[in-house]
């Protein structure tokens, strides 16, 4: 195949990544944008294959088979509540790749580059390392909290931001005797453990809560990391790629450190310029109860409802029951509709996907910013497995570890349901005082229990 149809394939790969993009920012395009991405990969694939300049064919594709074999069996294995690990955990492979990468570059191709050629690509190469070994030891940590497997709580070192300083001074040290002396080794060798230190204790020290922007932030990071492989291997189409990740991925953790009023530079230096607050153990009184008959009661003299879910409705796989119930009310006449905060669950967006995947129709799943202002005139709200995104402490108590983070504002309305296993803390470890409000219910047990319960009485 020649060089000229190789680039008409890339250009038309890079321009279906960007209508992927554009199709996954509203959930009514979001299948098409899906089927963008795919295609676009596709030919990506086929027109790198297929390049004369290629070696190891066979190869290659016995490597694709298994890959894509893996994959497969991921996607019909993984729950819909494991998609953040899993997410962290394709983020890691990434980054890896990126140092994989930056070492093959560096030992096959240094030594037919003399001059600016030479210092650039070291350059390249000693930077696509750096933030492909980041990557990959931030995302494990990620997806070992997301996965219990490590404490969620920040790891707070003695002197940890001087530590992060310290490394990033050594790592540049570094770059500047690796460049200088036209691509030696041993500073690669050391910059690469001192990176994948580094990415291990910038995600350690970054607390539960803001999981669901690590996330994100990895996968800003994996874009980068590919772009810089792009630039070892010269492949345009991988660069592109890799600023398009990028560039949204940080977009996304930015608008979603806005939403949870955290400062961006903050979370992405692992927590630096914040002190952290202890959650106060507060006697906020009694809570009350309510059986699911009772609430099917309320919902039925309700003229207008409001579902408010969370992480908990994902771990029961409540979404199901929760449209019945939707339906049910709809049929009497009551209008109901979804307030999803922009961090419920551990990904952004999660809600939308588990409210599609049972099939909410989209016009009545709203954002917080949306809905909030109709909470005063909502009869009945029913909080399902959401706990920090629905707690008026962060509105109320200045001294709050969560205060001024923006929340769904469900204690407005004129009753409210919250559906729990227990009293016991949210993801963030701060009690809500929302349970202990007059006008609030709690409704213990499974949630998808609870609703089908509340589906049958009515």
């Amino acid at each position: 195949m020649s060089e000229g149809i190789i680039t008409a394939a890339y250009i038309i790969a890079a321009l279906l990544f960007i209508m992927s993009l554009a199709g996954l920012s509203k959930q009514e395009t979001a299948e098409a944008g899906n089927w963008y991405g795919i295609i676009g990969m596709s030919i990506a694939l086929i027109a790198t294959v297929v390049n004369p300049a290629v070696t190891g064919v066979p190869l290659i594709v016995v490597c694709m088979v298994v890959g894509g074999l893996i994959g497969l069996r991921l996607a019909k294995k993984v729950e819909m509540t494991e998609m953040p690990e899993l997410v962290a955990v394709l983020h890691s492979f990434v980054g890896l790749a990126a140092v994989f990468v930056g070492y093959n570059s560096f030992l096959d191709h240094s030594v037919l580059m003399v001059g600016s050629a030479l210092t650039i690509h070291n350059v390249e190469v000693f930077l696509g390392v750096f933030i492909g070994a980041v990557t990959f030891t931030g995302s494990i940590v990620a997806f070992a909290k997301l996965k219990g497997i490590i404490n969620t709580s920040a790891l707070m070192l003695p002197q940890r931001h001087k530590l992060n300083l310290i490394a990033g001074i050594v790592c540049i040290y570094l770059m500047v005797e690796f460049v200088q002396a036209g691509g030696a080794l041993t500073p690669l060798i050391i910059m690469t453990a001192i990176a994948f230190l580094f990415g291990w204790h910038l995600v350690a020290s970054i607390g539960g809560a803001d999981m669901p922007v690590v996330v994100s932030m990895l996968n800003s990071y994996s874009g980068w990391a590919a772009a810089a492989a792009g630039f070892m291997l010269g492949n345009d189409l991988l660069i592109i790629t890799g600023a398009l990740v990028g560039s949204s991925g940080a977009i996304l953790s930015y608008i979603m450190c806005k939403a949870m009023n955290r400062s961006f530079i903050s979370v992405i230096a692992g927590g630096f310029g914040t002190d952290v607050q202890v959650a106060k153990d507060v006697d906020y009184g009694e809570h009350q109860e309510i059986t699911a008959e009772a609430t099917a009661d309320l919902l039925t003299e309700a003229k207008s409802v409001i579902i408010t879910p969370g992480y908990g409705m994902a771990v029961a796989q409540a979404q199901y029951p929760v449209y019945e119930i939707t339906r049910a009310l709809q049929e009497r006449g009551i209008d109901v509709r979804f307030a999803i905060h922009p961090v419920a669950g551990r990904l952004p967006g999660h809600m939308n996907v588990l409210l599609a995947e049972a099939k909410v129709p989209y016009d009545i799943v709203l954002g917080m910013d949306e809905i909030n202002d109709d909470f005063p005139e909502t009869d009945v709200v029913l909080v399902i497995g959401a706990n920090d995104t629905v707690n008026p402490a962060a509105a109320e108590d200045p001294t709050s570890p969560i205060a001024g983070m923006p929340v769904c504002e469900v204690w407005n309305a004129k009753q409210v349901i919250v559906f729990k296993r227990s009293m016991n803390t949210g993801y963030a470890g701060v009690q809500n005082p929302l349970f202990f409000k007059d006008n609030t219910a709690m409704l213990f047990g499974d949630a998808k229990d609870s609703v089908e319960k509340i589906f049958k009485a009515l």
